[in-house]
């Protein structure tokens, strides 16, 4: 019953620790999941230090710690965007299962918002990923430099890769992402193990 108790509690708190963390490309700031409800994870300035990324057959990763979640893209050519409002959407929501980490294609050149912008080599603009699962939406804003997408210095320390097996739903976006979802078994098994080598 005492095992049966702190997986329990070790179950819950999991659930409501679980959040999402931007790695590729670079966010504006240190992961903080008190503000991540908020604007930019709570950053509102842009990095000094801009990404290169591609103007077509970009993608970004993210580490995710929830199993079934939506994710969206927006973005800005403001220098300075501030609050929600500056950003348009450029990639639809795609629901997606699993934990760990997955590479998501984000193609400026297939967006009729960015085109619409008229989006151009050098652009500096800002990113901003909606993450929403059941503790609600979450933000993380990262800081581009757009290149041409045969720039061959763009996105070379990053490979696109995927932790495990994924399933998502959703649009065309959601079809070219490859593998991510955790075994919940193992998960649990592991935790079990771990809760019985205490009691």
């Amino acid at each position: 019953m005492r095992a049966f108790s702190v997986l329990s509690l070790l179950g819950f708190a999991s659930i409501a620790a679980a959040h999402f963390q931007l790695q590729f490309p670079s966010p504006r700031g240190v992961f903080d999941e008190d503000n991540e409800p908020n604007f930019c994870d709570g950053y509102n300035d842009p990095a000094t230090n801009r990404t290169k990324f591609p103007l077509s057959g970009g993608f970004y990763t993210l580490n995710s710690e929830h199993p079934t979640w939506t994710v969206s893209v927006s973005v800005s050519n403001l220098s300075n965007p501030q609050h929600f409002e500056n950003f348009s959407q450029v990639t639809s929501f795609a629901q997606l299962n699993g934990e760990g980490i997955f590479c998501l294609p984000l193609d400026f050149s297939t967006s009729a918002n960015a085109s619409a912008m008229n989006l151009r080599a050098g652009d500096n603009v800002t990113i901003q990923i909606q993450f929403a699962a059941d503790d609600g939406n979450l933000f993380q804003c990262a800081d581009l430099t757009l290149e041409d997408s045969n720039s061959t210095d763009i996105q070379n320390a990053t490979t696109c890769s995927n932790a495990t097996d994924n399933s998502a739903s959703g649009n065309d976006d959601s079809a070219a992402i490859e593998g991510a979802s955790i075994n919940f078994a193992m998960s649990l098994f592991g935790i079990l193990a771990f809760t019985l080598a205490f009691v």
